[in-house]
């Protein structure tokens, strides 16, 4: 117990004599960067040093004392660049990249009726879905996101493909009211739910999750049912809520309440509930969300493109509501970049409210780490850089053009840096990429196996439109 004593007190900045033969040997070491922890205390360490054990973070503090600490039998010399917690992205819909650009310049209801459920009704198969997740996974890998949220069919395959990348996923299965690929009915998709919780529980990356669809897409005793699983299995529940003034005027002409409102009435909020979007609340419905303890994921990008709205997002934080960020599904967005999530966010509440400081830098990297850490009832694990959490962080260069000079990092981190300047990640103690070359997939097999289900996405679309079939070009499917 010697070490923890001492490692607390070198952390709070008492530096003692260690010799090489005293100090703990860690199985890593990250020195000479700068250390944005974002911890309760804000602490950024410049020069600072990470030690990480297995699969858990044991010390975090000024360079000098961590290095006097602890010796590591592999060491990663980060000069020059910053060391973030790993980015979480509350809401996706991973395997959907390979819809990526399909159909775009669309409002919600059109783009989903038209086009995105005709599309997955004729695709989506368990094949499609992994062969999506890996390439969602890699996109994810290359800009520093380690831990993600997602809402699609055949959970099952994309829990398997997102411990075969090493990543972390909150992992939701979808039920909806009509027929899908992997259930004919709701109540098949509430048995294919129960099973998938039952067989990923207590996995070290993989947390299961049910994902009713919407309160649009499902009747009352569906919904009724979701939350009894949920609850009897004690399961984070994921839904789209309150997205466009098409789910409210719907909700309004069939139940006389708000969203929110209808689903507070049929019993359904619950504990580890994330709402995703928020666009359209009342303020009655912030009060509601705040006292029911759901967690929002905000998805600035994917609002902004389907002009479905902005969330209020400074409303709800004021309320007390937890909000984290997220990409939505890559063919909404059209990528799954959460350092272009946090940008956007930022600018969107400036613009929204006239306030420059609505949503500052700090608070944008709060909702893309920490904050998305307990949207997903996880924050005791993950979000921030602080001993006994796991160890899941990216290391991101400074040394672009556009990144110099340099006088604050996390203004850097908002404002300017993308998903490419992400050189090392580390998921649960395991390097999973380094100098930008991912250890965990096939770059180029993921990529060729991405561009065969273009061409056949290509082929299903234009066969369902009664059109003539054309080859998708390599890369991308055909105009």
């Amino acid at each position: 117990m010697l070490w923890r004593v001492l490692a607390a007190l070198a952390i709070a900045g008492t530096v003692f004599p260690f010799s090489q033969a005293t100090r703990r040997e860690v199985s890593l070491l990250i020195t000479g960067a700068t250390i944005v922890t974002m911890d309760s205390a804000g602490r950024v360490l410049s020069p600072g040093a990470v030690a990480i054990d297995g699969r858990d973070i044991v010390g975090v503090g000024s360079a000098e004392s961590v290095q006097a600490q602890f010796a590591g039998r592999e060491t990663i010399d980060a000069s020059g660049q910053v060391v973030i917690p790993g980015l979480i992205n509350t809401h996706t819909h991973a395997p959907m990249v390979l819809y990526r650009g399909l159909a775009d310049d669309l409002a919600l209801m059109e783009w989903l009726q038209k086009y995105i459920f005709p599309a997955e009704a004729k695709t989506v198969s368990p094949e499609f879905v992994r062969a999506g997740t890996r390439l969602a996974a890699l996109e994810m890998i290359q800009s520093g996101t380690t831990a993600y949220a997602d809402m699609y069919y055949y959970e099952e395959e994309i829990a398997a493909a997102t411990k075969e990348a090493g990543i972390r996923g909150v992992l939701g299965q979808t039920i909806i009211q009509f027929p899908v690929p992997d259930a004919k009915t709701p109540s098949e998709g509430i048995a294919r739910a129960t099973t998938f919780l039952q067989t990923w529980r207590g996995d070290d990356l993989i947390v299961p999750a049910i994902a009713p669809h919407s309160m649009y897409t499902l009747d009352t005793a569906t919904l009724k049912a979701i939350r009894a699983v949920a609850d009897r299995e004690r399961a984070p529940l994921i839904i789209h809520l309150a997205e466009t003034q098409d789910e409210v005027k719907i909700s309004r002409e069939k139940y006389n309440a708000t969203p929110v409102q209808y689903l507070e009435s049929i019993g359904f909020w619950g504990p580890r509930t994330v709402a995703a979007h928020g666009v359209r609340l009342t303020p009655a419905d912030i009060r509601l969300l705040a006292r029911r303890h759901v967690g929002v994921s905000h998805n600035p990008e994917s609002n902004m493109k389907l002009a479905s709205g902005a969330a209020p997002v400074v409303e709800l934080r004021k309320a007390g509501v937890v909000v984290g960020l997220g990409t939505d599904g890559a063919a909404s967005n059209n990528d799954l970049d959460m350092f272009e999530a946090m940008r956007q966010a930022a600018f969107l509440a400036k613009h929204t409210t006239g306030d420059p400081r609505a949503i500052p830098a700090t608070t944008a990297l709060q909702m893309a780490t920490i904050d998305g850490a307990r949207v997903l009832g996880m924050e005791r694990e993950i979000g921030s850089l602080e001993a006994g959490k796991r160890a899941d962080l990216a290391i991101v260069s400074m040394s672009a053009a556009r990144q110099t000079p340099l006088y604050d990092p996390i203004s850097h981190l908002v404002y300017t840096s993308r998903g490419d300047d992400v050189r090392t990640v580390i998921v649960n103690g395991r390097v999973v990429m380094r100098d930008r070359k991912v250890l965990t997939l096939d770059e180029a097999g993921v990529l060729a196996e991405a561009r065969e289900w273009a061409d056949k996405v290509a082929a299903a679309v234009r066969l369902a439109a009664g059109r003539p079939v054309a080859k998708a070009p390599a890369g991308r499917p055909a105009p």
